[in-house]
């Protein structure tokens, strides 16, 4: 059986959230912002979950896109979701940060959600279709489709750090996770290093026999390489030249007592350096290198995986060194930092971006992050400074950032000192580099460059 879309998008959220009103609104994130545009010029299809349990929608349009939602149960939530997915294989690909678990039955759920996706991919596909299936909750989805629909021409991404070799090799069913990323046509990392840590899996688990960027299975050529992903850049410098949120950043730098601000935005998550960060300023301000006459910390942490408990334990930890940090070193109507744990629109965190002296980017290991980038993107003034970890795949293109190790805080501290210290001159001419690098390599260059590899598979 097969459908009528030659291009299908398999990822673990669709596209869209439902909103109060019952309508659906376009989801905010990076990978919606790369790959919406690319499925709508093709007219395709995106398979993925709606985000909540129970009953599942009937398959509907949406911004010339069909949407094919797949259903998932409250247990299967917590147990491929909440489980595999975030509490075995996240932590074990980000080196290992937070302790990762194991549990037999959740290995179960995630094949018995992957057989979903699968199923319902093929189902739609035309004869001969592209699928790009993306991440790592459906590592098992390549394979599983191939054996349903080996007519199809199948690429997956992965959009965090792929692991070094002896901590894949720690996986629980680790050979079964090989397997179904070898049922794609081209498996893209975002660093090149992922790629060949991938086929030197092949030849240690499955001896299989990689030569250079490609590996033999079944009769099939699969090959790995890196395609670092970037972000939508006309849509960012738009807002960042839009006259009312350069008055937002103005006002925001007003309320923040006109101080130097420095900025962090990141996803509530341990992987993020929030914790170092917040204790290599909290020294800073100890040693009187920085003063909370002249210089303010804004944390923005959008609330994540509230029912992990490894998460809850986080957002404790982190509220409560803000709160000794503001005890410490505040005063009335002067806090040394503002915590915001909520979301923020694209025009107020482009605002924020605009009032930053500094962005303050240093996760303890990330895949690329496109936060440092959207930064890059709206300080088309040329000025502020980015100090950005050596452990994330952006360090490797934007080399003119002040790059940091986050689990040294001297060197975090030496970062965030540097960074404040840089005069205009110095700013623009690092800044001016790093929006070179951003406007040559876009979100639309990276599907592309994808896209086409993977046509030239087979």
């Amino acid at each position: 059986m097969s459908g009528e879309y030659e291009f299908i998008v398999v990822a673990n959220r669709l596209p869209v959230d439902a909103a109060e009103d019952g309508e659906w609104r376009r989801s905010p994130g990076g990978l919606v912002t790369a790959v919406h545009p690319i499925v709508r010029q093709h007219k395709g299809a995106w398979v993925g979950w709606t985000g909540a349990p129970g009953e599942v929608p009937e398959p509907f349009g949406f911004d010339g896109m069909f949407l094919r939602p797949v259903g998932l149960s409250d247990d299967e939530v917590d147990r491929y979701y909440e489980g595999q997915s975030n509490a075995t294989i996240w932590p074990l690909f980000h080196d290992a940060v937070e302790q990762p678990v194991h549990q037999r039955e959740w290995r179960e759920a995630y094949h018995t959600v992957n057989r979903r996706f699968a199923d319902a991919t093929a189902e739609f596909a035309a004869p001969d279709a592209t699928v790009w299936v993306h991440d790592y909750q459906l590592m098992l989805v390549p394979a599983m489709l191939r054996e349903r629909r080996p007519d199809l021409r199948i690429g997956y991404f992965l959009h965090i750090p792929f692991p070094p070799v002896e901590l894949f090799m720690q996986l629980p069913g680790r050979a079964d996770l090989l397997r179904g990323l070898l049922g794609a046509d081209l498996v893209g990392f975002q660093r090149p290093l992922a790629a060949q840590n991938f086929l030197q899996l092949t030849r240690l688990l499955l001896g299989l026999d990689p030569k250079e960027d490609r590996v033999e299975v079944d009769g099939r050529t699969v090959t790995a390489g890196a395609f670092p992903i970037s972000i939508d850049v006309a849509e960012i410098e738009a807002e960042a030249a839009d006259t009312e949120v350069q008055a937002q950043a103005r006002r925001l730098r007003q309320e923040l007592g006109d101080r130097r601000v420095l900025l962090g935005v990141d996803r509530l998550d341990y992987t993020k350096g929030i914790e170092q960060r917040l204790a290599a300023y909290g020294e800073l301000l100890a040693e009187g290198s920085l003063s909370n006459d002249d210089v303010v910390l804004v944390q923005v942490a959008t609330p994540s995986r509230l029912r992990v408990t490894q998460y809850q334990q986080l957002r404790e930890r982190v509220e409560r060194e803000v709160g000794r940090i503001n005890g410490e070193f505040g005063e009335v109507g002067k806090a040394p930092v503002h915590y915001l744990f909520q979301s923020r629109s694209r025009a107020e965190l482009v605002a924020m971006y605009l009032a930053a002296d500094v962005m303050v980017v240093s996760p303890l290991r990330d895949g690329m992050n496109l936060v440092a980038k959207e930064y890059v993107a709206a300080r088309i003034d040329e000025r502020g400074t980015l100090v950005l970890s050596e452990f994330t795949g952006a360090a490797a293109e934007l080399g003119e950032a002040f790059l940091v190790n986050p689990h040294d805080v001297e060197d975090a501290k030496r970062g965030i000192c540097a960074a404040l210290d840089a005069s205009p001159d110095q700013q623009a001419t690092r800044m001016r580099a790093m929006r070179a690098t951003v406007r040559a390599h876009t979100v639309d260059r990276w599907a592309r460059e994808f896209l086409d590899a993977l046509s030239a598979t087979g």
